[in-house]
């Protein structure tokens, strides 16, 4: 079955069985990584414009790799060098773009809701969220949830602490959304200061503890401490909040002897999580960037058109 949406704008919209469909279908095209030309002709003649109203280097280069190893046209709207720095709407910079026919529009914006907005002005092609605001990173969460997967083989069951900066993370929204989806114990931990009252209707567990969080974790998701969105002081200090949540060799050592660790990145080593725990055994992070090809890879062939097949159907 295809999926049961035509954009990608969140978790909540997705089905387990859409969510089982993208992991699957990713684990297909990672195949042509290992491959010395890493191209397929699965979306030939299809555009997929990359629309980013705020930095990127890991979402933004994985949806340009993604495209291109489909062997899609895909174009980089320079928002510096647009009509957006002359007043344009972001309505009217997605009708314009519509206008010239792409297939898919990927969104990145710093306004919660953009790419809802997108997607009921521009019915024509498919709206990818490549993160909105403090709202939702869907295609984070899922390529996290491919990792875990590929290293636990569930998610039922399974403890996983979620600690940092909770209150200006989308990644911590969409993850929760989705491992709770699926049958995960999810436990988020950072100061008071940076825990929206409302998260424990997500159904986590919520606690300023990090030791509470990371006793018998069988994953750990270290967030960034997002200083730019921060209006406000919400700690004391950096060397404070490292000391208090910070994730280092002896708190590691309370989750799971096996226990993964995960961080969205960009990293702030010395802040939210110590060198050594970064490129330790455990840590999976550039496990993550290449999951987040992999798995964009499949979001932008499910959206257009394609089904679960086979891998050597879909990479033939």
């Amino acid at each position: 079955m295809p999926l049961s949406t035509k954009h990608l704008l969140g978790i909540a919209e997705l089905s387990p069985a859409d969510i089982e469909l993208i992991l699957n279908t990713a684990r297909s095209f990672r195949e042509i990584f290992s491959r010395p030309i890493k191209k397929v002709p699965t979306l030939r003649g299809r555009t997929v414009i990359n629309l980013f109203f705020e930095p990127s280097t890991r979402t933004r280069s994985s949806f340009e790799i993604a495209a291109k190893r489909l062997s899609a046209d895909t174009i980089n709207f320079n928002v510096s060098s647009s009509s957006v720095v002359k007043g344009e709407s972001l309505i009217d910079t997605g009708k314009n773009l519509q206008s010239m026919n792409p297939d898919i529009i990927v969104v990145r914006h710093h306004a919660a809701g953009a790419p809802q907005l997108l997607a009921k002005h521009c019915r024509n092609c498919a709206i990818v969220n490549a993160g909105d605001g403090m709202h939702e990173h869907p295609t984070q969460a899922l390529l996290d949830a491919l990792t875990i997967q590929d290293h636990k083989g569930r998610f039922e069951g399974l403890k996983v602490a979620i600690i940092g900066d909770i209150a200006h993370s989308r990644v911590a929204r969409s993850d929760c959304l989705l491992l709770v989806k699926m049958g995960a114990q999810v436990v988020v931990c950072a100061p008071q200061t940076l825990i929206p009252l409302d998260f424990a209707s997500y159904g986590v567990s919520v606690t300023n503890d990090i030791d509470v969080a990371l006793d018998g974790a069988d994953v750990v998701i270290m967030l960034r401490t997002q200083r730019e969105r921060q209006r406000e002081v919400f700690y004391p200090s950096v060397k404070e909040y490292f000391a208090f949540y910070g994730l280092n060799k002896r708190r590691l050592a309370m989750a799971k002897k096996d226990a993964i660790v995960m961080h969205p990145g960009p990293i702030n080593r010395g802040i939210e999580i110590d060198p050594e725990i970064a490129d330790c055994r455990q840590s999976v992070i550039l496990e993550q960037v290449q999951n987040g090809v992999a798995t964009r890879m499949a979001i932008l062939y499910l959206l257009l058109g394609g089904r679960q097949t086979p891998a050597e159907e879909i990479i033939a």
